[in-house]
């Protein structure tokens, strides 16, 4: 089966690019710096429906994809979850916090209305996120 993002998923995010396992997506909300990975495997709404292999590949996803975010400015905190209770497609969601931020303690679901990117925002923020992957990925394999 080809993969498919679900189309809550594509509606709701920018495509930063595919990664080993993933396909890396910006949240469209400029309140967070969020990235969303959804793992390129038809079919998975739960961590145990990947292979072994494939859990290992996606906590190293996770993991540079916190590296990214912390990078950020403003964030001090990252946030890791995968809910899927709206979307059942397994992705987990990445989300850069900081103190000041409108959600702050708690969790970024339900706080709030979301604000879109403004078009330059938007692709200056996507530059960026796929050029920290690119140089990642690249230094992975050195």
């Amino acid at each position: 089966m080809k993969f498919a993002l679900d189309p809550r998923l594509a509606s709701d995010t920018f495509e930063i690019g595919d990664l080993g396992l993933s396909r890396a997506l910006l949240m469209n909300d400029a309140r967070y710096p969020w990235i969303i990975l959804a793992p390129r495997r038809q079919g998975a709404v739960e961590l145990s429906d990947l292979t072994s292999a494939d859990r290992a590949a996606l906590i190293e996803e996770v993991a540079r994809a916190c590296t990214i975010v912390r990078a950020l400015p403003d964030v001090e905190k990252v946030n890791v979850g995968a809910l899927g209770n709206i979307v059942r497609q397994l992705h987990i969601h990445i989300v850069g916090r900081n103190a000041r931020d409108l959600a702050w303690p708690g969790p970024v679901w339900g706080a709030g209305r979301s604000r879109p990117y403004q078009a330059s925002e938007r692709e200056a923020l996507l530059a960026r996120l796929k050029d920290d992957f690119r140089a990642a990925t690249t230094s992975e394999n050195d």
